[in-house]
């Protein structure tokens, strides 16, 4: 099968497509043909050595994917294949044409729903719906989400707005804040403006909800924003060192949740139509390096796919 490797540590030309052998399935697992896989920022950091965990190398990097279940290994239920499955990999093995998947991780693609569009929610969508239980946004209350025109962001609008909350909607191109106005988002700032949070505070008068994706001096700023005990939901660390939440802030912890009930009612919502992920480039996997820097220049809006 062809397969996007990594065998040295680097920058996105460190992605090469090579032919390697097809992967199998053993005892409790299923072998997909994979149609979309997605491609995450924590990927780039990977690839990079600079990210949470170490890939041993040569590695296929890819947690997320969707396709169809070609064959079971021993222990699964043979009625299976033929399924069209969205599943996570346990990080590695997604950039490629075939995928070896776990029979427990597999959630099946409701009918009516896109390949694209499941494997886009797999990830971003489990994250954004399990911050936006725990953080509880409601009617009236002002919310701000970073990173607004990103894949977990621009969910995350869309949540808030539907719980009824005054959404503002932060982020660093005037194409993600258009965005993230067209989901919802009553105010938009762009954060890379010394003069955002006084935008902010003029509007809002203090904020209650603070959905911070980057970290690092934006992420600190946004806490400040915050009321007397508004909650903090530091999530991310794109632009620096996660966000430690001061003693004037409550601290939204992730929610004790299975991961993949979490994928599911994301995926139900965007078959009730009230949730949909911006997909914002589509690749073949001899693209992946250029996928990778396109996500490391923050180019992109919403989530970057590779197909095989």
């Amino acid at each position: 099968m062809r397969a996007v490797v990594l065998r040295q540590y680097g920058g996105p030309e460190a992605l090469q497509v090579e032919k390697v052998p097809d992967p199998v399935a053993g005892p409790g697992q299923v072998l997909v043909e994979v149609a979309v896989a997605g491609v995450t920022f924590v990927e780039t950091q990977v690839r990079a050595d600079r990210g949470p965990r170490r890939a041993e190398l040569p590695a296929i990097l890819g947690n997320g994917v969707a396709g169809t279940v070609l064959a079971v290994g021993e222990g699964v239920d043979e009625t299976l294949a033929g399924t069209r499955v969205v599943s996570t990999l346990n990080g590695y093995g997604g950039y490629a044409e075939l995928a070896v998947a776990s029979a427990g991780d597999l959630i099946p693609v409701p009918e009516g729903l896109s390949l694209e569009i499941a494997v886009a929610l797999l990830a971003d969508g489990r994250t954004a719906v399990g911050l936006a239980r725990a953080a509880a946004p409601r009617p009236g209350e002002w919310v701000l989400v970073e990173a607004a025109g990103g894949g977990v962001g621009s969910l995350l609008v869309q949540l808030a707005r539907a719980a009824g909350a005054r959404v503002i909607g932060a982020a660093s191109s005037a194409g993600k804040r258009e965005l993230a106005a067209s989901l919802g988002a009553e105010l938009t700032v762009d954060y890379t403006d010394p003069g955002w949070t006084d935008v902010v505070r003029a509007a809002s008068g203090g904020l209650d909800v603070v959905f911070d994706g980057v970290g690092g001096e934006i992420g600190a700023a946004a806490q400040e924003l915050l009321k007397d005990g508004g909650r903090l939901s530091a999530y991310g660390m794109a632009g620096g060192p996660m966000t430690t939440p001061g003693p004037r802030v409550t601290a939204v912890p992730w929610p004790q949740t299975d991961l993949r009930e979490l994928s599911r009612a994301a995926l139900a919502e965007a078959v009730a139509g009230r949730l949909r992920p911006t997909i914002g480039a589509v690749l073949p996997l001899e693209s992946a390096a250029e996928a990778h820097a396109a996500i490391e220049s923050r180019t992109v809006t919403g989530k970057t796919l590779l197909m095989p």
